[in-house]
């Protein structure tokens, strides 16, 4: 049987033995996955309990009363351990680079050209601030769990489904996960995506200057995004948008706004989420029944404005729950000397001053 086993940190498929699975294959596996020894655990649509604590450990899955295969399950914090888990770290540079979210989407207008961006104070035509840190600043996301247990989702009877947040995990490259869920049915395709930003940067000099690329000459920035370090942003963003012939169209959180990448290039249309340092996909789930297998993450011109508009509410409803991270005023603790101190450009004179670059947001 294949279970669908989303947790706090991402979600995956896994495969399990009909005629031998137990309950206890169960909880060892979901433990594996999501890396959690004390939670919950919810089926179905809409969610319902599934108490594995009250069913023996040899008990087979096969005898159980729900039929687990191709279910999905939402596997969430138990109150004890929530309360435990504050933050979840991302060793990333949010603002070292081009590529970094918190940077690159300081812009308020994209197209499907690099040399067509609106630029920011103070930066190059990408809009990003050039002089930084030379070493990368590590932040630490405070974890969303009302948002990540619980994903929000808006009806759209007219499509027959919901429009639903599909979470991305963090890990440096929730951008790139979050397209190849979208144009490739494939969270796990990021080396793919970063070569081929790559590729694209080596086969366009003429676009992508030195300048473009926050002073970086394009062979080391070809380098450094393909570590699994490196964020991706709007650099990518207008590449991959281009290459897989869709519009890609991100939607900011915080400011409700909507960065369009390769506008009009194509009929189709995928949707990501921006939250300040962290991606996320948009899709259309038929049925409402909540199963990845009945998401369309590709939206064709009869319905993109109708889903356009649901993920508009949608991300009204995660600002409300303050579900982004305001990088310009947001509070930061040095996790190295507990200081305190507002916004990237703090950090980085904190960093500067210091040598210490390991931060978390403040309280």
């Amino acid at each position: 049987m294949r279970v669908r086993i989303r947790g706090p940190g991402g979600q995956s498929t896994v495969t399990l033995d009909d005629a031998s699975a137990t309950v206890d294959t169960l909880r060892k596996t979901i433990e594996t996955e999501t890396s959690l020894t004390s939670y919950t655990v919810k089926y179905g649509y809409p969610p319902k309990e599934l108490s594995l604590d009250e069913l023996p450990l040899s008990k087979l899955l096969s005898d159980l009363d729900i039929k687990l295969n191709g279910e999905q399950l939402l596997i969430s914090r138990s109150e004890t351990a929530s309360k435990q888990a504050n933050t979840v770290s991302a060793s990333a540079p949010p603002w070292t680079s081009a590529a970094s979210p918190a940077q690159s989407h300081a812009t308020t207008a994209t197209t499907a050209s690099c040399s067509k961006v609106a630029p920011s104070t103070g930066s190059n035509p990408l809009g990003v601030p050039a002089s930084l840190s030379k070493q990368p600043l590590s932040l630490s996301r405070k974890q969303k769990l009302s948002v990540e247990d619980d994903p929000p989702e808006v009806p759209v009877p007219e499509l027959g489904g919901v429009v639903i947040l599909r979470i991305m995990p963090d890990d440096n490259s929730c951008l790139f996960r979050a397209i190849s869920s979208a144009v490739m049915s494939d969270v796990d395709a990021v080396t793919e995506l970063r070569s081929i930003v790559a590729e694209s940067i080596q086969a366009d000099g003429d676009t992508y200057t030195k300048a473009v690329l926050d002073n970086k000459d394009p062979s080391a920035y070809c380098r450094w995004i393909q570590s699994s370090n490196s964020w991706g942003g709007q650099v990518e963003l207008v590449i991959l948008a281009k290459y897989f012939g869709v519009e890609i169209f991100a939607i900011d959180v915080q400011h409700l706004r909507v960065d369009r990448y390769n506008e009009g290039g194509s009929q189709r249309r995928c949707l990501v989420v921006y939250s300040g340092i962290h991606y996320d996909t948009i899709a259309l789930n038929i049925g409402g029944g909540g199963m990845p297998e009945s998401d369309v993450k590709q939206f064709e011109p009869a319905i993109k404005d109708r889903v356009l508009a649901a993920a508009l509410d949608l991300c009204a409803g995660l600002r409300d729950r303050h579900y982004y991270t305001d990088t310009a005023g947001f509070k930061i603790r040095c996790n190295e000397c507990g200081a305190q101190v507002v916004g990237e450009q703090g950090a980085t004179e904190h960093a500067s001053r210091t040598g210490h670059y390991n931060f978390g947001e403040g309280e």
